[in-house]
C-alpha cells in the first residue's frame, strides 16, 4: 500500500525526471559524437532553443489556466510575414515591435472568442491555426519572404559575448517570471487553472485574466517568430509549422501540468533546452531525417505521460491529505466526554 508520504516522494521524483532525461541524452550523444560536448556546440544548442523558449513561455501561461493554444505556430508565421512585408527597411526595434503587435492581435482574436463568447479553446485555436497560416500565405502570395539585413545581422550578433537572441529569450523569461510571481495576475492564472468556477465565485476576474493570457501567448509567439526569422533571414510557408506542439511539450516536460494550476516559468525553459538538445544531437550523429518526427512525437508522448502520472499522484496525495484533515477536525469538534462523579 502506498502511503501519503510515499506518494509525495514519487511526485517529487517525477519532477526531476526531465533533468534525468537531459543527463542521459548528454551521455548518449557525447558517446556517439565527439563534437557534442564542445563549448561551441553547447552554445549552439542554447542559441537554437531561444525562439522555442520565447514561444513556450507564452504557452505556459495558457497551460496554467488549464487552456490550450494550438495556433502559436501560425502566430509566428504572421509575425514574420508582417516584419518582412511591412518593415523591410525599418530598424530592428521597430521590426521587433511589429512582430509583437502582430502576435498580440492574433492572440487577441483567440482571447475574444474564448473569453467573451465562451467557445472551447481547443476548437478556437485549432481553427485559427489554419486561418492564421492561410492569411500569411495570402499576404505573402505563398512565396518566401525575406528579412532586411539589419534583422539578419541582429540574429547573428552578440552582446557581452552572448548571442543577442539569447538575451531576448532571457528577457522574455524574466518578464514572465515577474508576471507570475510578483503580480496578482500570477495568482489569478494559477487559481483559474486549479478551479475556474471557484475562482469566479471568489471574485477573481477570470474573463480579464483569460483575455490577458491568450494575448500574452500571442505576443510571445510573435517574439519567437522574430527571433527565428532573425536566425534564418527568411520565412517560407512552413515557417513555425508544428511549433505549437513543441512549445506545449517543452512546458509540460519541464513540469507544467496540462490540467492547469501547477507549473512555473522555468518549466518551458528547461523543456525547450531539452528538445533542442535532442534535435542537435540527432543532427550531429547524422540520424535518418525520417526519424525526426518519430523522436519528436515520442517526446510529446513522454511529456503527456509524465504529466498524467504527476497529476494522478498529486490528486491522490491531496485527496488523502483532505481526508486526514477532516478526520482530525472531526476529533477536534467532538464533544468532551461527560465526567462521572466519584
Amino acid at each position: 500500500m502506498i502511503t501519503g508520504g510515499d506518494t509525495s516522494s514519487i511526485v517529487r521524483l517525477l519532477r526531476w525526471v526531465p533533468l534525468g532525461i537531459f543527463v542521459v541524452l548528454i551521455v548518449i550523444f557525447a558517446a556517439m559524437s565527439s563534437q557534442f560536448l564542445t563549448v561551441a556546440n553547447l552554445g549552439a544548442v542554447l542559441t537554437q532553443s531561444s525562439w522555442l523558449i520565447a514561444v513556450a513561455v507564452g504557452v505556459n501561461f495558457v497551460l496554467l489556466t488549464a487552456g490550450v493554444d494550438l495556433s502559436v505556430g501560425s502566430g509566428m508565421y504572421l509575425a514574420a510575414v508582417a516584419v518582412c512585408l511591412l518593415f523591410s527597411h525599418e530598424p530592428v526595434w521597430l521590426c521587433m515591435t511589429g512582430a509583437l503587435v502582430a502576435g498580440s492581435l492574433f492572440g487577441a482574436i483567440n482571447a475574444a472568442l474564448i473569453a467573451w463568447l465562451g467557445l472551447p479553446a481547443f476548437i478556437v485555436t485549432l481553427a485559427s491555426l489554419f486561418i492564421g497560416r492561410s492569411t500569411g500565405l495570402y499576404f505573402s502570395s505563398t512565396k518566401i519572404v525575406y528579412a532586411n539585413t539589419l534583422v539578419a545581422d541582429f540574429g547573428r550578433g552578440t552582446f557581452l559575448y552572448i548571442p543577442t537572441v539569447l538575451w531576448l529569450a532571457g528577457v522574455a523569461t524574466v518578464i514572465a517570471w515577474l508576471l507570475l510571481n510578483r503580480t496578482p495576475f500570477g495568482l489569478f492564472v494559477r487559481s483559474i487553472g486549479a478551479d475556474a468556477v471557484g475562482s469566479r465565485r471568489a471574485g477573481v476576474p477570470t474573463r480579464a485574466a483569460t483575455l490577458t493570457v491568450y494575448i500574452l501567448c500571442g505576443a510571445f509567439a510573435g517574439l519567437g517568430g522574430f527571433i527565428s526569422l532573425s536566425q534564418t533571414s527568411a520565412a517560407s510557408g512552413a515557417f513555425g509549422q508544428n511549433s505549437e506542439f513543441l512549445a506545449i511539450a517543452a512546458a509540460v516536460l519541464g513540469g507544467t501540468s496540462l490540467f492547469g494550476g501547477r507549473g512555473n516559468v522555468w518549466a518551458p525553459v528547461i523543456g525547450s533546452i531539452l528538445i533542442s538538445t535532442v534535435q542537435n544531437g540527432l543532427a550531429l550523429i547524422d540520424a535518418n531525417p525520417y526519424a525526426y518526427p518519430v523522436i519528436t512525437g515520442s517526446v510529446i508522448f513522454l511529456a503527456a505521460l509524465l504529466d498524467s502520472g504527476r497529476s494522478r499522484l498529486q490528486s491522490r496525495f491531496e485527496r488523502r491529505g483532505r481526508q486526514r484533515d477532516s478526520k482530525l477536525t472531526g476529533r477536534a469538534i467532538d464533544p468532551m466526554p461527560t465526567r462521572t462523579h466519584q
